[in-house]
């Protein structure tokens, strides 16, 4: 027996408010980036289970495309992130002013 679809929509739920409040809490950089990684698979889990619930697959072309952008995302923040590191000496997202005027 497979779960409902509501079941999904209810763990995405969870992983996106889960993501938004480690964005919205934390000072890390890395963490920020993780957060924001949950927040991605959450929205992915969604179309996913939208897509089965209509058996279309176009929630799940979409989730392919969102984690092709995670990839990139991940691998752009992590190099700013390295770069800060070295310049800077911390990933505190309050310690770095590197982008004021």
């Amino acid at each position: 027996m497979t779960p409902a679809p509501i079941h999904y929509l209810v763990v995405s739920a969870l992983l996106f408010t889960t993501g938004v409040v480690g964005v919205l809490t934390r000072r890390n950089m890395l963490v920020i980036l993780m957060a924001i990684e949950l927040m991605l698979n959450g929205a992915n889990l969604a179309f996913v289970a939208f897509s089965r619930m209509h058996h279309q697959l176009d929630g799940q072309v979409v989730s392919v495309f969102v984690m092709t952008v995670a990839a990139a995302e991940a691998a752009i923040g992590l190099a700013i992130v390295v770069q800060l590191f070295r310049q800077r000496g911390t990933v505190r997202v309050d310690e770095t002013t590197l982008l004021r005027g």
